[in-house]
């Protein structure tokens, strides 16, 4: 396979892959879109468009509920203007079935809106023939019919072809032949079945795996600048952002839980991300719609351990191969722009000549916001009171967590060079061997911790995150600190240990209390990175706890409103008790994926002879 290959096998078929409707199943690569819409009359309300996690009063809400990432199955809930109806589709023979079922109806039934289009611009047309409704492309053309009883409406606001049907029952929607409801339920219940079993292999970890498998499926779409399929963090960033947004180790986290079920999303994701790599050969914290990429700053190096753990799962080199040399690039730039001369790493922000960016203007460029959020944790009160250096284009904060992250990055990159018959090897290892040695000077003997140090006042600072904890990516952390650092930190109730694991301020910090986005509350993303960094350590209490506490925060809203996401609340466990974190952000499955490891179905290093922390994933 290259990478030629991996997009002729994903752009086709039938899938939701128009980012802007989840209810708008697309034909690949024709762009042919079924589209259904209702029309309520007890409100009057015309629903054209259905997405995940609106926040709006009178939105739509959707439950989305178990699928597959290849479109073979999906089942949402919808709720809107007090009715309830389920979708169900599948595609069998590479034609598109889709099954809705009215739950409850307010007094008069809706009307069903069938529409049909030709998307991204595409070559084609869509037409309505005496009832009949047709698209029409240069190689396929498509009939969509339904089994339910036409309805006159006029007044739908929608501008291309559509037909209406009464939705007083089970209705069915199909192309290439009519099928009847009746029907329609018996191949859904066979098609669910199947993915269910597929599920229920975890035992009982089937729905910590559901939830990280639909919220990714959900969120994967078709993105035709580039003409790729890949995983946006969520539908709701991508239209804020005008089309698409990938952000860097969001994406590259994509890809790492991707490979449990699609080895070629897995890869797409991947490649998608270190496509969007600048001209200065870094991968940018975030690389959007128009050429809209953070030419300043970067984000966590966490590409080269995806990429590793994809290698580990599918032994195939030529993705290695292919995605190598940006890697390396991407490394080397940390090496020039972030690392001091001991080793230990500074995030930052560098000027570049178009300052135009597009989402946060010119704040933040060759300032403490720019490396702010280069580190990820954006408002993190690790970092209150920070200064910056211009000069530098450096936070003055040797950061614990950056060079932990980079640590490794070096050890998977030179694992990587040795896979392929590369040299870098030895460069990327000395590296790692200095980093380490920094690292070392970062510790602080009283307070059994490492710790950010000013580079301007060369005090030790003692505002933790999880980050700290990205130190024992490093083997020369020995026993007795790991020790220190468990009982004294990360089981200490006043800082992060509590019901509900790791909060990103300790409990004590005076941050804790906002509940603010990176200030207390729970980010995925650094459960799954200080996850992995103790498995590195023979702390197997700290693993086990980590990995159950992950998977019941997970469960909290996922069972209840088919949730995942963003961040929750360090008290509650809750996401929807505020309006910044999104509740469907792909990163949240990573709770579940760290229960999978921790239950085996990700092998550790023991099973697979390797020499690092961490092992590919185990088919149950």
């Amino acid at each position: 396979m290259d990478f030629a290959e991996l997009k002729k096998n994903m752009i086709r078929g039938f899938n939701t892959y128009y980012n802007n409707s989840v209810l708008t199943h697309v034909l690949m690569p024709q762009g042919i879109a079924i589209s259904l819409g209702f029309k309520f009359y007890n409100t009057g309300q015309v629903l054209r468009e259905a997405l995940i996690g609106r926040f709006g009063k009178n939105d739509e809400i959707i439950h989305p509920d178990s699928r597959s990432f290849d479109g073979t199955y999906t089942e949402l809930k919808l709720f809107c203007s007090d009715h309830e109806i389920i979708v169900q589709s599948t595609v069998i023979e590479e034609q598109q079935y889709i099954l809705v079922t009215p739950l409850k109806i307010c007094s008069r039934p809706p009307a069903l809106l069938i529409s049909a289009t030709i998307l991204w611009n595409k070559p084609g047309y869509t037409q309505l023939e005496r009832g009949r409704l047709f698209a029409v492309t240069p190689d396929r053309t498509v009939e969509v019919l339904s089994d339910g009883k036409a309805v006159r409406q006029l007044n739908t606001g929608l501008s291309n072809p559509y037909i209406a049907v009464e939705l007083s029952q089970p209705t069915a929607v199909s192309t290439g032949k009519r099928i009847s409801a009746a029907e329609l339920k018996m191949l859904m219940e066979k098609q669910k079945a199947k993915i269910m079993d597929e599920a229920g292999r975890y035992g009982e970890l089937a729905e910590s795996y559901n939830a990280m498998r639909s919220c990714l499926a959900w969120d994967t779409i078709y993105e035709p600048e580039h003409e790729q399929v890949c995983s946006p963090v969520s539908r709701l960033w991508s239209i804020d952002w005008g089309g698409y947004v990938l952000f860097d180790w969001d994406t590259y986290f994509s890809a790492l839980m991707s490979m449990l079920a699609s080895k070629e999303l897995a890869y797409a994701n991947a490649i998608a991300i270190t496509h969007e790599k600048t001209e200065a050969g870094f991968i940018p914290n975030y690389g959007a719609t128009d050429d809209n990429k953070s030419r300043d700053r970067s984000q966590p190096p966490v590409g080269s351990l995806v990429v590793r753990e994809l290698y580990r799962q599918f032994r195939e080199k030529w993705l290695v191969e292919y995605l190598f040399d940006e890697l390396l690039t991407w490394n080397r730039w940390y090496n020039d722009k972030r690392r001091l001369k001991n080793g230990q790493l500074c995030w930052g922000s560098n000027p570049y000549t178009d300052t135009a960016d597009r989402y946060w203007g010119k704040t933040g460029v060759d300032e403490l916001f720019g490396s702010l959020l280069e580190s990820g944790m954006d408002n993190s009160s690790a970092y209150d009171g920070m200064s910056y250096n211009k000069g530098a284009h450096l936070m003055e904060l040797a950061d614990v967590g950056l060079t932990g992250l980079y640590i490794m990055d070096c050890e998977c990159l030179a694992e990587l060079a040795d896979l392929i018959g590369r040299s870098e090897g030895a460069e990327l290892r000395k590296r790692a061997a200095q980093s380490k040695a920094g690292l070392e000077e970062l510790w602080d003997e009283e307070f059994g911790m490492y710790l950010n140090k000013r580079t301007d006042t060369g005090e030790l600072s003692r505002r933790l995150s999880p980050a700290n904890f990205y130190a024992l990516f490093s083997d020369k952390v020995s026993p007795e600190r790991v020790k220190r650092m468990m009982k004294e930190h990360f089981f200490n109730p006043n800082e992060f240990f509590g019901n509900f694991l790791i909060p990103a301020s300790p409990r004590t910090d005076p941050a804790f209390n906002d509940q603010n986005y990176w200030r207390g509350r729970i980010w995925p993303p650094l459960n799954y990175l200080v996850y992995i960094a103790l498995r590195r350590h023979k702390v197997p209490d700290a693993r086990r706890i980590l990995a159950e506490k992950s998977r019941d925060l997970l469960m909290k809203e996922w069972l209840s409103k088919g949730h995942v996401h963003e961040n929750f609340n360090a008290d509650t466990g809750e996401g929807c008790d505020v309006r910044n974190s999104d509740k469907f952000y792909h990163w949240g499955g990573l709770l579940g994926f760290i229960a999978l490891m921790e239950a085996g179905f990700i092998e550790g290093p023991e099973k697979k002879g390797c020499n690092f922390f961490f092992g590919a994933f185990r088919q149950p």
